[in-house]
């Protein structure tokens, strides 16, 4: 029986339509960060771009389209890290990061280019990229979901579980790609039609799940982006007096669950009433409460930084830095001597 190839069924060229579907279908989800929502559209937008090409070249032969084929993998790992870092990172530090890692592989390209004299040393390059990214990605996942904190409240334990799902891609795309660079590198590529055939099928069933799945993820933010009403205020209140009363920010293991079993009320409804009222998730409205205390602290005591952060309920130092920066435009550190110079006789 003779081996599949890419002429006679063209996988790839399959793959490109589920990628292209998925991105439109991304773009509508509603999960607090419009740079997310761009940033993972564009990720599938360049899968889909690069299995037309992967089609053309080894399915019908196009070999001109060599040179930019061999370039968009450079795109895949930063694109889809930042997708997700974009809901931890503020919306001020965000382009750094974006020019950081966008501008890499750009740099990256164009010395290849210029210098290279043969594109298959890029695959090594992009091997190198895939393994860095899977480290960041796991460096992200390991924050947990509360280092999600642009994300609305309600999503943020399914992304932490898209972190890992992303992780499981690069490393099946490494390996695949690995494979193929190898049979370049031994068999000039004899056997590359086939390994791609075998290697898109799992591909394609993935991505037919998320084509199956992603519809009702829309049909569920759409239905959760409704206006506030009557009832929402009154959760807020709620809340809002169980943490002055009670000081329920204070404890770090607080989580959406046990805030709504102590308002008697389900967790989805808590979430969507912040969500509604104060344009925040959970996370940040508790988040809040404990920088006011924080603050407080800062300017009243002597206390450490560190020891500050864990009496106001955060549980690493790290998120406590990044979120005081992002309401108070500053450091702890900063706004404690900036408090205290101002309380100085002139």
């Amino acid at each position: 029986m003779d081996a599949p190839t890419l002429l006679n069924f063209p996988l790839p060229m399959m793959t490109a339509l589920l990628c292209a579907m998925i991105a439109v279908l991304v773009w509508r989800l509603e999960i607090g960060v419009t740079r997310a929502n761009l940033l993972f559209s564009a990720l599938f937008g360049f899968c889909a771009v690069e299995s037309l090409l992967v089609g053309l070249r080894f399915g019908y032969g196009v070999d001109t389209v060599i040179p930019l084929q061999r370039a968009l993998p450079f795109f895949l790992g930063p694109t889809m890290y930042l997708g997700f870092a974009s809901m931890s990172v503020g919306k001020r530090q965000f382009p750094k990061h974006l020019m950081i890692h966008l501008g890499a592989p750009v740099i990256a390209i164009c010395l290849f280019w210029l210098l290279a004299d043969n594109l298959r040393n890029l695959d090594w390059a992009i091997s190198a990229s895939y393994l860095f990214y899977i480290a960041a990605l796991y460096l992200l996942w390991r924050k947990g979901p509360d280092a999600l904190t642009h994300a609305r409240i309600d999503v943020t334990s399914s992304i932490s579980n898209w972190i890992v799902r992303g992780m499981g891609l690069l490393i099946f795309i490494l390996l695949l790609d690995t494979a193929i660079a190898l049979d370049f590198a031994t068999n000039q590529g004899a056997n590359a039609s086939t390994l791609i055939s075998y290697g898109t099928i799992p591909l394609i069933i993935l991505l037919l799940a998320m084509v199956i799945t992603l519809p009702s993820l829309l049909a569920r933010s759409v239905k959760g982006a409704q206006p506030a009403g009557a009832p929402d205020f009154r959760i807020e209140t709620s809340v809002r007096a169980l943490m002055e009363k009670d000081q329920l920010f204070l404890d770090p293991d607080l989580t959406v669950q046990r805030l709504a079993r102590r308002l008697h009320i389900p967790a989805r409804n808590l979430s969507g009433a912040i969500n509604r009222i104060r344009q925040m998730n959970v996370s940040q409205y508790v988040n809040e409460f404990r920088l006011s205390h924080a603050a407080q602290l800062l300017v009243g005591s002597d206390e450490s930084v560190t020891r500050i952060a864990e009496q106001s309920g955060f549980m690493s130092r790290s998120n406590f830095y990044r979120e005081f920066q992002r309401v108070y435009g500053q450091s702890p550190t900063g706004y404690r001597k900036s408090a205290k110079s101002s309380d100085r006789p002139g």
